[in-house]
């Protein structure tokens, strides 16, 4: 991977992290948009001979670090997403944007169950579907944010 390539996803991924420690009401909390899946589904699926489950792993470590949620449950959630973005990148690259942010808002739900039961093991249970919210924020944020980062790897040539 060039290391153009290298400083672009680095920045990607230090923004989505800064997002998911910025403050918000509580009353906002279960509405924030898991920004390290939705970077997980964009570089998996546009270079996926390069990134793949390990890569999202990685991110999931990182992520659990900063949230300071135990180890590894934003790993193996991000690492799920990633094997089924993987398994249909080809596909879902000829989706139009609606059926796009229906499978973003599907392979976010996957990441969000994934994460709750993890959380259920260890005794935190959220209750209802209310765990779902992040994946229809991140859902309606896809339309906007793949187009332009899209956008910044053609200007920056980054493939």
């Amino acid at each position: 991977m060039q290391a153009n390539n290298r400083w672009f996803i680095t920045l990607t991924l230090f923004l989505s992290m800064l997002l998911v420690v910025m403050p918000l009401p509580q009353q906002w909390l279960w509405f924030r948009p898991a920004f390290p899946a939705l970077l997980v589904i964009f570089w998996v699926t546009r270079m996926p001979q390069a990134l793949g489950v390990g890569f999202a792993w990685l991110v999931g470590i990182l992520e659990d670090l900063i949230s300071g949620a135990s180890l590894g449950t934003h790993a193996l959630a991000l690492a799920v997403l990633a094997y089924f973005s993987l398994l249909t990148y080809q596909r879902t690259r000829a989706f139009n944007p609606a059926q796009q942010l229906l499978w973003v808002f599907v392979l976010v739900g996957i990441h969000q169950v994934v994460g709750n039961w993890v959380h259920g093991l260890e005794g935190k249970t959220v209750p209802g579907l209310t765990f779902l919210w992040p994946a229809l924020t991140t859902a309606l944020l896809w339309p906007w944010v793949a187009p332009l980062l899209h956008r910044l790897c053609s200007r920056l040539q980054v493939h």
